[in-house]
């Protein structure tokens, strides 16, 4: 994760509805799809009084600015007012330009800001059903399984509602990669965690860690790199290879943790971004945009991850060269790391209604005999107060 400004604590315990947007009209969505980005032309059209004035949109990411990320959120966002014909443009801000990272959300709301590319894991410190908005610990493990949530078992529709009620209309989740965890100290079992002085985001991930026996601490982006430098920390989730090498944290650690190979990232194995903008400023917008800025947002979701991939490709022989060693734990290790998540799932799942039915499309999800990562015997001991 990225950002800035928020101060650090130390974890201690594992602690109406709108109406459903028009669908998009498969000719749209694929003369968008065929450009590859936000940056194509797209059918002109002047959709209202509101298109000959422009809607400008102040967006802040939580990308930090040099990285791949950055470079890639940029480059879609200028791109906008040429495809929306002058309807909509995006101005957009890096990490900590407008709202620190864990308050981007409400600047959004608020009007500070009118949109955010961010990454959802903060959203559990707004709501507890956020937890279930991106990866968590031994759950959903590959990019299309999110998919298959958000599609097939209708995550997508109860991820809309809940930002409806933040005053935010989603626009798309945005692939990114797994995240790593840098140490300076070897990490190479489960039992290696405890005692160790870890940075990670909060809510479900923080606890899990937490109930192995780690000192968990929650830190913004821009103070991971100097707590790994000073030794505040001896560890830190943080994002994927290529943006991790750009901010330099091979200078200051020793060691890539990673899971086994069947599960490489056992905490955060699909580290989710959004596009979403303030309701207010997406009722402003002509049918035809708003239909076609969900198409925009699919399609950046794509140049997205394969930017961040291809990095990535890049980076990890720089490491090698460095004198970096990649740690795998052990399929073992992954287990108990299973046997301590699963409770906080149904912890988290039960903390509302929305949690609840947010989880249930994960749990759907799982069981699926195309995914199949839990069993009804792994769950048998836990069931959804909602």
């Amino acid at each position: 994760m990225q950002d800035d400004k928020q101060p650090s604590r130390i974890l201690t315990s594992p602690s109406d509805e709108a109406p459903t947007r028009r669908e998009p009209s498969r000719r749209r969505f694929l003369k968008a799809a065929a450009a590859g980005s936000a940056a194509a032309v797209a059918a002109p059209w002047i959709g209202n009084a509101q298109a000959q004035e422009g809607i400008r949109i102040r967006m802040q990411s939580s990308w930090q600015p040099g990285t791949v990320g950055y470079r890639t959120f940029e480059s879609w966002a200028k791109g906008v007012v040429e495809s929306t014909s002058g309807e909509v443009s995006i101005e957009p801000f890096p990490a900590g330009a407008v709202a620190g990272a864990f308050e981007v959300a409400d600047a959004v709301r608020n009007g500070v800001l009118d949109g955010q590319n961010w990454f959802t894991v903060y959203w559990p410190g707004k709501m507890p059903a956020g937890v279930f908005l991106t990866a968590y610990p031994m759950g959903l493990s590959l990019p299309h399984q999110w998919d298959m949530m958000f599609g097939a078992y209708g995550g997508l529709d109860i991820a809309k509602d809940l930002y409806r009620k933040q005053g935010q209309e989603l626009l798309g989740y945005v692939h990114h990669d797994l995240n790593l965890i840098h140490s300076k100290v070897p990490l190479r079992s489960f039992d290696d965690f405890d005692g160790v002085k870890i940075r990670m985001p909060g809510g479900i991930v923080a606890e899990t860690f937490a109930a192995m026996g780690a000192r968990t601490t929650l830190l913004p982006g821009s103070e991971v790199y100097p707590a790994l430098e000073k030794g505040t920390i001896d560890a830190a989730d943080f994002t994927g290879a290529a943006v991790n090498y750009e901010l330099g944290f091979w200078q200051v650690t020793d060691y890539i943790i990673m899971g086994p190979p069947s599960t490489p990232c056992l905490h955060q194995a699909v580290d989710l971004m959004d596009i979403a903008v303030n309701r207010r400023v997406y009722e402003r917008m002509s049918s035809q945009t708003q239909d076609l800025m969900h198409d925009l947002v699919a399609a950046y979701s794509r140049e997205h991850y394969a930017a961040i991939q291809k990095a990535n490709a890049e980076a990890w022989p720089k490491y090698r060269e460095q004198g970096v060693e990649i740690i795998h734990l052990s399929e073992e290790d992954a287990s108990r790391f299973r046997e301590v998540a699963i409770p906080l799932w149904f912890k988290w799942a039960n903390k509302d209604p929305d949690a609840a039915r947010l989880f249930k499309a994960h749990l759907d999800t799982m069981m699926d005999p195309a995914v199949a990562l839990i069993t009804e015997e792994d769950i048998k001991d836990y069931e959804l107060d909602a």
